[in-house]
C-alpha cells in the first residue's frame, strides 16, 4: 500500500503539467466555491469536458484540485457576507457573521481554514485506512449484491430527508432516463422516439452540466440580484487570521470530533456534506462548555461545521470507488470523469490501478492544503469574486458550459441535452426536488440492470434467489431499515402537528 502511495506521490511532483493541472484545479475550485449557486459540482461538470484527450492520472490530479480546494472559499462568503458559497458552508454562517460584525472576520476565517485543513487531512486518513478493508470486502458481492447495493443508494437518498414524494419520483425519473437507448440484451430500442441521438442512451456529461452548471444560472438570472452582496466595512479590515488558525488547533478535539461526523455523512449516499456539517454544528453546540454565545460569534461554531466539511471528501469517496456509487453531487459527477476515461469504479479500481488511487488521494490532499494558505493571504482580493454582477456572470458561465458540452463528441445533441437539463434542473430547484436523486439514479440505472439480468440468469429466473444470498439479504434488510425509520419520522412529526 504504502508503495504505491510513494510511486503516487513521485508521480504526481515529477511531471510539470500534473502539478499545472493541479494549480488549475485549486484556483477554479476557490473562485467556483467563493460565488453563491455555483459550488463544486458546477466546477466539475464544466471542466469534465475538457479532460477529454488527457491521461486518466491527469484529469484525476485536476478534479482532485477541484475536490480538495472548493470548501476553502465557501467559508470566507459565509463569514464576510453572510452568504454561504456552497450548501455544507451554511452552518458556518451562525457564528462566523456575527464574528465579522464584532470586527473578528480575519480569526474567524483563520479558524475555518485551519479546522479545514485538519479536517480534510483526517477523512482523507480513514479513505486511506478503508482501502484494503473495501478490496477484500467488494469481492464478496456478486451480482445479486450489487443490485441490491444499488438499490439502497437510491434508499438512502428518498429516506435521507426532505420530502419523501418527491425523492421517489425524482428517483423514478433518473431510472427511466438511465434506461434509454438500445438495450443490449433484449435488442431492442427504448424510449428513443425515433430519434437516433438516443441509441446510445442519454450522454451523462451534458446531463450534468445542464442540472449544475446551466440551472445555477438560470436561478440566478430569475433572481435578478448580484451573485452575493456586500456588507458595508465588513471586508476591508480583515486582521487575527493566523490567530484564528492556532485556535482550531487548540480546540483538536472538537475538530476530530467534527471530522468523524463529516466522515461517515459523506460516505452515505444522498446524505453527504450539508447533513454533516449541521451535524457537527449541533454537536458542537450541545455539548461545549461555556456555550451560551453559540448563534452570537463563538469561534468553536465556525471550526465544528468547517472540519466537518472537507472531511466529507474522503468519506464520500469510500463508496465511489468501492461500489460506484457517490456519496454527493460532486462524486457524481466525478464517477462521469472516471468513466469518461475508461475506470470502472468497483473491484478492479481498487485492485488493479491501486496507485491511481493513491494519486487522486495525494492531489486533493495538497489541494486542500494549497487551497486554505491561498485564501488566508488573500482574502481582501478574492471575495471581490462574490460581487460579480449577474449580467457579466451568468452569460459567460452558460457559454463556457455549452460550448465545453459540444466539444466533448462535436454533437449538437448534447447541447440539446445540456439545454432540456438545464431548465429540468432549474424546474426542480424551484420547486424542491432533489437533483442529485435525478444524477445518482441516472449512473446506477445501468449498473443496476447488468447486475439484475446476471442474477436473474444465475437464479435461473427466480427472484426469491435473491434473498438467499447471505450479503444481500443484509442489504436488503439495511434498506428496509431505512425505509421503515423515515416512516417513523414521518408518523411522529405528523402527531407533533395534530397536537
Amino acid at each position: 500500500m504504502f508503495d504505491s502511495m510513494i510511486t503516487a506521490v513521485l508521480y504526481l511532483i515529477g511531471d510539470g503539467y500534473n502539478i499545472f493541472y493541479l494549480m488549475i484545479g485549486v484556483m477554479v475550485g476557490i473562485m467556483f466555491s467563493i460565488v453563491p449557486g455555483l459550488g463544486g459540482a458546477a466546477a466539475i461538470a464544466l471542466l469534465l469536458p475538457l479532460t477529454f484527450g488527457m491521461e486518466p492520472e491527469q484529469a484525476i490530479i485536476l478534479m482532485g484540485g477541484v475536490m480538495g480546494a472548493v470548501s476553502a472559499g465557501g467559508a470566507v462568503t459565509s463569514i464576510l457576507l453572510n452568504t454561504p458559497g456552497t450548501a455544507p458552508n451554511a452552518a458556518t454562517c451562525f457564528d462566523g457573521y456575527p464574528m465579522a460584525q464584532q470586527g473578528k472576520a480575519g480569526l474567524a476565517i483563520g479558524a475555518a481554514a485551519g479546522a479545514s485543513t485538519i479536517g480534510g487531512v483526517f477523512g482523507l486518513a480513514v479513505l486511506v485506512a478503508i482501502l484494503p478493508v473495501a478490496k477484500a470486502i467488494v469481492l464478496w458481492f456478486g451480482p445479486p449484491a450489487f443490485f441490491m447495493m444499488a438499490v439502497l443508494g437510491l434508499t438512502a437518498l428518498t429516506a435521507a430527508g426532505g420530502d419523501m414524494l418527491r425523492g421517489l419520483i425524482a428517483g423514478c425519473a433518473g431510472l427511466f432516463l438511465g434506461f434509454i437507448g438500445y438495450d443490449d440484451i433484449g435488442g431492442s430500442e427504448r424510449y428513443t422516439f425515433g430519434i437516433d441521438y438516443l441509441w446510445d442512451g442519454m450522454s451523462l456529461v451534458p446531463a450534468l452540466i445542464g442540472l449544475f452548471a446551466i440551472s445555477e444560472m438560470l436561478t440566478l438570472y430569475v433572481t435578478n440580484e448580484s451573485a452575493a452582496k456586500a456588507k458595508d466595512g465588513i471586508d476591508e479590515n480583515i486582521t487575527g487570521i493566523w490567530d484564528g488558525v492556532v485556535e482550531s488547533f487548540k480546540e483538536w478535539k472538537l475538530v476530530m470530533y467534527s471530522s468523524a461526523i463529516g466522515t461517515v455523512m459523506g460516505a452515505i449516499p444522498g446524505v453527504g456534506g450539508t447533513v454533516g456539517s449541521f451535524m457537527a454544528y449541533t454537536f458542537a453546540a450541545t455539548t461545549c462548555k461555556n456555550n451560551e454565545n453559540f448563534g452570537k460569534g463563538d469561534i468553536r461554531g465556525v471550526i465544528a461545521p468547517e472540519a466537518s466539511n472537507n472531511a466529507k471528501d474522503g468519506g464520500s469517496l469510500i463508496p465511489t470507488l468501492a461500489f460506484g456509487m457517490p456519496g454527493g453531487a460532486e462524486m457524481a459527477i466525478f464517477l462521469g470523469v472516471l468513466i469518461l476515461h475508461g475506470l470502472n469504479p468497483g473491484p478492479m479500481l481498487l485492485i488493479e490501478r491501486e496507485w491511481t488511487i493513491f494519486t487522486l488521494i495525494i492531489a486533493i490532499l495538497i489541494a486542500t492544503v494549497l487551497s486554505n494558505v491561498i485564501v488566508l493571504m488573500s482574502t481582501r482580493y478574492i471575495i471581490k469574486v462574490a460581487k460579480i454582477n449577474i449580467t457579466v456572470l451568468v452569460p459567460s458561465i452558460m457559454v463556457i458550459a455549452f460550448v465545453a458540452a459540444f466539444t466533448i463528441r462535436n454533437s449538437v445533441g448534447d447541447t440539446f441535452v445540456t439545454a432540456i437539463f438545464g431548465i429540468l434542473g432549474y424546474l426542480m430547484r424551484k420547486f424542491d426536488y432533489p437533483r442529485i436523486t435525478v444524477v445518482i439514479a441516472l449512473v446506477l440505472a445501468e449498473l443496476m440492470e447488468k447486475n439484475y439480468t446476471q442474477s436473474m440468469l444465475m437464479f435461473g429466473g427466480d427472484g426469491m434467489g435473491f434473498f438467499r444470498d447471505k450479503t444481500t439479504l443484509i442489504i436488503f434488510l439495511i434498506c428496509m431499515a431505512a425505509l421503515s425509520l423515515r416512516f417513523f419520522q414521518i408518523i411522529r412529526a405528523r402527531k407533533r402537528v395534530s397536537v
